[in-house]
């Protein structure tokens, strides 16, 4: 196709997009305002107000309940799990890609770009966030996934024809952007600075644009393709044009074609970046899937359209009430003019200036003419009907939403802990659609992910991964040692020595599947989880010795991990973990040592034994020698005959 056919297609599907999408934009705009901007007064009631000189307020309540939902969905994210499909999926792989998709999500802040399209979603209906590519150093060629936020959401504009809530089934997307011109002439030097056709746009987000600013539009485009498979003898399954290109290798390798070619149907992705005078690029995405990622609001299709609504748009109406009744109760109270003073003609001739300021000035004293001083009347008192009114349009907004007093963590009617979680319970549950299709976006962006990881990291490299608790960790990816090749190595541990590599995992191969698990974050789970083992050792004190180790990695202050260490040495080798090749070694430690034991107790024993008779042959030597003198003293002391 021509670059004027393919503009000429782009501007129809473009069209069609913005008249589908255009009630949900306008609808969106205007929750916007109306929740974030405290744009709540109709404009031609606040000019009359204004020209009067009568307040206008604006108390504006719903940004709490906004923050409830998303601060809500921050405290328990979302998590993508990887699971091995079939035989040819590693149980242990499937742990790398769970790891190299938490070190994507950190590495590009993903929080962010979740939350900012949870945000949008629970504000406007709609919120977006996207998978992009981007090398992994400033002088290498490979690449790494990011997670990146989209910080306008009226910037896209999806299929008009899709009807899947994860964006799965989109065939064609758009992104609006504007550029300063002399960033569009540096990037695309010799382009035209023609606008992208998009009146809609500009008038609906973007009515500061001028001449200085290029509009350009990002065209996404995904087809139905096929392709032809084969199977090889090594049980490798590819396509029959790499297979023709690469059949040298595999002869040399003795691996043939098994059975016969089979052919399969698959998408093709291309993206294309234009204005409304020609193609600037044109990139063939690596994925099956458009990588832009909607997070809805909640979801009605009507008359054929799908309409996309936000928390606060039922509650516009009693917001409205609200500021209404409260700006008439401070008008009656403040703004009303004081009570007279009343008193009989004549009565305020002397110190007449200081009465006709008595409303508005403080004075001493003031004097009066006649027996009886002045009465002033009484004050109404503040408006009942106005101040009611506020509290039922105030109780309108919390039924509207279903958050009530003790979501937003004021206190209630209710009074015991059981009744408060059971009122927060349903607070959360009225709202827990916006969190859930936060978990349905990111797990499509789980398989999208996953789509991407073999093809993106396909070359051998070392990859970044993070376990669970955030400990980095450095894995050998797509380069298996052959025979007669040196065991690879990789730079680690303290004084940053080469150790060998255990185990190289190869992401090209295998089918995996993903689920998506909500719960609070691992620090949060992590302080549970010592709280609940310290309530088990004060309940149970025998356990102690059994989960020290444990308790002491879970708790968070310097030096937790070497205790837990110290604790762990002193434990049997069943009880930490070890391989039974370990445990049988140490056994056979265990004997030897006790055997030695026992020896050295013998050695003992007869060394003992050898110093008793020694000393028994020296006692008995003393007395012989003890007998022998006292025989010759007896002799020498005899009497003579």
């Amino acid at each position: 196709m021509s670059d004027d056919d393919i503009l000429k297609e782009a501007r129809e599907a473009f069209e069609l997009a913005a008249d589908a999408e255009a009630e949900n934009r306008r609808e969106a705009l205007d929750d916007l305002r109306f929740a974030r901007l405290g744009e709540q007064w109709p404009e031609q009631i606040r000019r009359e107000r204004d020209l009067d000189g009568r307040p206008c307020l604006t108390i504006n309540r719903l940004p709490a309940f906004i923050r409830q939902v998303v601060n809500d969905a921050r405290q328990n994210k979302p998590s993508i799990v990887t699971h091995p499909v079939d035989d040819a999926a590693d149980p242990q792989t499937a742990e790398v890609f769970n790891g190299l998709i938490r070190h994507i999500e950190q590495s590009s802040d993903a929080e962010v770009a979740y939350d900012t399209a949870l945000d949008f979603a629970v504000t406007g209906g709609f919120g977006y966030f996207r998978i992009n590519t981007r090398y992994a150093s400033d002088d290498g060629f490979d690449q790494d996934l990011v997670v990146e936020r989209v910080a306008n959401p009226f910037s896209i504009y999806g299929d008009p024809d899709s009807t899947a809530a994860d964006s799965s089934d989109w065939n064609t997307a758009f992104v609006v952007d504007s550029l300063p011109k002399a960033a569009f002439e540096a990037r695309w030097k010799g382009a035209d600075a023609v606008d992208w056709t998009a009146d809609s746009y500009a008038g609906l987000t973007a009515p500061w644009l001028d001449g200085e600013r290029v509009m350009v539009a990002e065209h996404w485009r995904r087809e139905a393709v096929t392709r032809t498979i084969v199977a090889l003898s090594d049980g490798q399954v590819v396509e029959a044009a790499v297979y023709e290109a690469q059949k040298a290798m595999f002869d040399a390798l003795g691996v043939s074609v098994v059975g016969r070619p089979r052919t399969v149907a698959s998408h093709k992705v291309t993206q294309r970046i234009m204005t409304g005078a020609e193609v600037l690029e044109t990139v063939d995405w690596a994925g099956k899937f458009i990588p832009i990622v909607p997070v809805y609001g909640e979801e009605l299709h009507v008359d054929g359209r799908r309409r996309l609504r936000s928390l606060v748009r039922d509650a516009k109406d009693p917001q409205r009430m609200f500021n209404y009744w409260r700006t008439t109760s401070t008008e009656l109270v403040a703004l009303a003019p004081k009570t007279p003073f009343i008193g009989r003609k004549g009565a305020f001739e002397t110190d007449s200036a200081k009465w006709a300021t008595a409303n508005t000035q403080s004075h001493a004293y003031i004097e009066y003419d006649g027996p009886e001083p002045p009465m002033r009347q009484q004050f109404a008192g503040a408006p009942a009907g106005a101040l009611q009114e506020a509290l039922n349009a105030s109780d309108d907004m919390k039924a509207i939403m279903g958050l009530y007093d003790a979501s937003l963590g004021a206190r209630s009617n209710e009074t015991s802990g059981r009744a408060i979680m059971a009122r927060q319970r349903e607070g959360d549950v009225s709202t827990f659609h916006y969190i859930d299709n936060l978990s349905r976006a990111i797990r499509h962006a789980g398989r999208i992910m996953l789509d991407l990881i073999p093809k993106v990291y396909a070359t051998p490299r070392v990859i970044r991964v993070l376990r669970q608790d955030g400990q980095a960790q450095a894995v050998p990816v797509n380069q298996p040692a052959g025979q007669g090749q040196a065991q690879p190595q990789i730079q680690g541990g303290a004084g940053g020595q080469l150790k060998a590599i255990e185990k190289i995992y190869d992401l090209t191969v295998g089918k995996y599947d993903l689920t998506v698990q909500s719960g609070p974050s691992f620090t949060s789970r992590r302080e549970e989880a010592a709280n609940q083992m310290i309530e088990l050792i004060r309940a149970y004190p025998a356990a102690a010795p059994v989960i020290g180790d444990l308790l002491a990695k879970n708790l968070d202050w310097p030096g937790a991990d070497e205790v837990a260490k110290r604790l762990q040495a002193m434990l049997p080798p069943q009880a930490r973990g070890a391989s039974p090749e370990v445990q049988a070694a140490q056994a056979q430690l265990a004997r030897l040592g006790q055997a030695l034991a026992a020896a050295k107790a013998q050695v003992a024993a007869l060394q003992q034994d050898r110093a008793h008779e020694a000393r028994k042959l020296e006692i008995e030597a003393f007395e012989a020698e003890t007998n022998r003198l006292r025989v010759a003293g007896g002799h020498a002391h005899a009497p003579r005959p």
